[in-house]
């Protein structure tokens, strides 16, 4: 197997670095580069706990690389990788039947932060963690593919099988409903 030069590499669009990550390493070593923090902040918002979140993400990506020739580019690998992470994640509560609390995705360790700001943004999160909680689940897991995962709207709205419109508005009305629900008041932007 040839291996890509790293200049390469960092040349390709997401799109060319998938196809190429089926016969290359590198190009799906730069993927997962991309992505692999997302994945793991929307596994910890949802599972709550380092372990499970870093298995599922290693779940995900394993099936990726598995999978990663049936990518066809309709829509971004963001999107794409995200599907699958949210397949993991419906299959992982079939098997548990439980809910465990988002607070763990603040956990997710931001070291360039002075321990008050970070002391506050845990404040901060916790609230919304359990705003969150009580929200409708679509609602919900919308905000979470957006803020944990870092997709835009109409990669949200793929993975959620939505039309962007319902996809903005699931966020438009699930912010509100955290807002209502903080007492910290929202610093998220839409």
């Amino acid at each position: 197997m040839t291996t890509l030069m790293n200049m390469e590499i960092k040349e390709l669009d997401e799109d060319d670095l998938a196809h190429k990550a089926a016969s290359h390493a590198d190009a799906f070593a730069e993927l997962y580069r991309a992505h692999v923090t997302k994945v793991y902040r929307y596994f910890m918002a949802h599972i709550g706990n380092v372990k499970d979140a870093e298995d599922l993400t290693s779940q995900t990506f394993t099936a990726a690389l598995e999978g990663i020739r049936s990518f066809r580019g309709d829509g971004s690998f963001a999107a794409w990788i995200m599907g699958i992470a949210s397949r993991k994640r419906l299959m992982f509560f079939r098997g548990n039947r439980f809910e465990v609390p988002l607070e763990a995705a603040e956990h997710y360790p931001s070291p360039s932060l002075p321990t008050d700001k970070a002391a506050m943004r845990r404040i901060r999160l916790e609230s919304i963690a359990r705003a969150l909680r009580q929200l409708s689940p679509e609602r919900a897991e919308a905000l979470v593919l957006v803020y944990f995962g870092g997709l835009t709207h109409i990669e949200a709205s793929r993975v959620m099988k939505k039309s962007e419109a319902s996809l903005k508005m699931l966020v438009s009305r699930g912010l509100q409903d955290l807002r209502e629900r903080t007492s910290l008041g929202m610093e998220v932007e839409e």
